[in-house]
């Protein structure tokens, strides 16, 4: 059997936008925006690995709420899930640390302004609901 891999992403949503984090690397990535997030460890759960990401990646602390329905396959071996998650109240503005050079909140009219990864744009739809002004 396959060893699975599993790569979890944040919809991070604030008032009734969406972050998208614009890749600085790997080269082929570079340039194209993604859902920021990164693999799940060992004996890690989707959450935790979502929060400790969110973290590393963009020196924001979040807090997972509810998984998108769905997931993705990346490269072979590798599947991508989606949560949708909310800046905790107090934490830092998100900033692009790692692996990104640019982020940016989109407005649902705003989505599709944005050159997404492949990979994303299945996960991006499937985030659209959580999306919403009044939340």
């Amino acid at each position: 059997m396959t060893e699975r891999i599993v790569v979890v992403a944040g919809a991070l949503v604030r008032d009734g936008r969406l972050l998208a984090a614009r890749r600085s690397a790997p080269p082929d990535l570079a340039g194209r925006w993604e859902l920021p997030g990164g693999k799940v460890e060992p004996g890690e759960t989707p959450e935790r690995a979502l929060v400790r990401e969110l973290r590393e990646e963009l020196g924001a602390d979040t807090r997972a709420l509810e998984r998108v329905p769905g997931e993705w396959p990346l490269k072979p071996g590798y599947v991508l899930v989606v949560w949708a998650a909310r800046l905790l109240p107090g934490s830092a503005e998100p900033a692009p640390l790692e692996d990104h050079d640019e982020l940016r909140w989109l407005t649902p009219e705003e989505i599709w302004d944005v050159d997404w990864l492949d990979q994303d744009v299945p996960a991006v739809k499937g985030a659209l609901p959580w999306i919403d002004p009044g939340a």
